[in-house]
């Protein structure tokens, strides 16, 4: 008998409606290896706290499916951060056994874990069959500003969104605007530029930064990197959707 494979979880969401089409069961993974600066669940980037849940896939869906009732025909389950794509073999475990219940699986990635030695390679690939949408997030096109956002280059993150591209995988794409850090014309039109030469980005969002995470820094005993700045104004979140093409700009 195979060992069950065991997920890390921050938590979840039972009524999820920005997290991909309809309303969703969202589940937030622990782990990640960015240090994004706007980052407004820091809590989640060790891989294994005290206050995380671990859970089968088996036991996460039994969950989900309480709430399937309210799902409709768009909606389904999430897999978000935190990182999904470093707890690989449990999200493609759980995705696996959601396609069998004909449940819509959308993964919340930025990408950096990405990369084609094997065998993460073939295992991706098994992951993106099972998956019906992904929502990928560009931090910044610059790859300087990139690593002083995040601590990462954005090379890596960059060749995985063209990967999908290549292979016909529906993205959502999604930036954050924030004042001073990911907010410049230069940058945004690179990456409108980008955005056009890739085949598969079927929506485009423009995320105003808020300052809601801060305390959980504060609580974790972190200095807030962001400290006084503030959310963007209106007139500079229009700019970043019109230069980016956002639907109904």
């Amino acid at each position: 008998m195979n060992k069950a494979i065991i997920g890390f979880i921050h938590s979840t969401e039972n009524f999820g409606t920005v997290d991909g089409p309809g309303v969703r069961f969202v589940i937030f993974m622990q782990g990640c290896k960015m240090c994004c600066k706007f980052c407004h669940n820091p809590d989640t980037w060790a891989l294994k706290t005290e206050k995380m849940r671990e859970v089968t896939a088996e036991e996460i869906l039994k969950e989900a499916e309480h709430f399937r009732s309210y799902w409709g025909h768009d909606g389904g389950i999430t897999v978000s951060g935190g990182e999904p794509l470093l707890q690989l073999n449990f999200v493609l475990d759980l995705f696996t056994k959601a396609k069998k219940k004909k449940i819509h699986t959308t993964l919340d990635t930025c990408g950096q874990p990405f990369m084609r030695q094997e065998p993460f390679f073939a295992k991706l690939n098994q992951l993106l069959s099972l998956t019906d949408l992904i929502l990928y997030d560009i931090k910044e096109i610059n790859n300087i500003r990139h690593k002083s956002l995040t601590a990462h280059t954005n090379k890596n993150i960059l060749e995985f969104v063209k990967y999908l591209s290549e292979i016909g995988q529906t993205v959502w794409l999604r930036h954050v605007l924030v004042p001073k850090v990911t907010d410049f014309d230069e940058d945004l039109k690179a990456l409108a530029k980008f955005i056009k030469t890739l085949k598969n980005v079927q929506k485009v969002e423009v995320l105003p930064y808020h300052m809601m995470g801060e305390f959980k820094w504060k609580e974790l005993g972190l200095k807030y990197p962001l400290e006084g700045i503030k959310p963007p104004i209106k007139m500079r979140v229009e700019n970043a959707c019109k230069i980016l093409q956002v639907n109904n700009y």
